[in-house]
């Protein structure tokens, strides 16, 4: 049975290929309003404490990217 993940949802992992320090500490998936992305997380430190810090990147444009080689 494979998981199919609904609309505004998303799941992020530990990152297992993580070399360096300004590789994302997490990485994954989200689907927002119908559209595919990839999540990057970084853990970062404030005074209140920890938190993450995200970014997203549409699967589309990552596909026409490499498409052009």
């Amino acid at each position: 049975m494979s998981y199919e993940m609904k609309d505004n949802s998303g799941s992020i992992f530990v990152n297992e290929r993580k070399e360096r320090d300004t590789h994302p500490d997490r990485t994954g998936t989200a689907v927002i309003d119908g559209k595919h992305y990839y999540i990057n997380a970084w853990i970062k430190d404030c005074k209140t404490g920890k938190f993450l810090s995200l970014s997203f990147k549409p699967k589309q444009a990552s596909a026409r990217a490499n498409s052009d080689f």
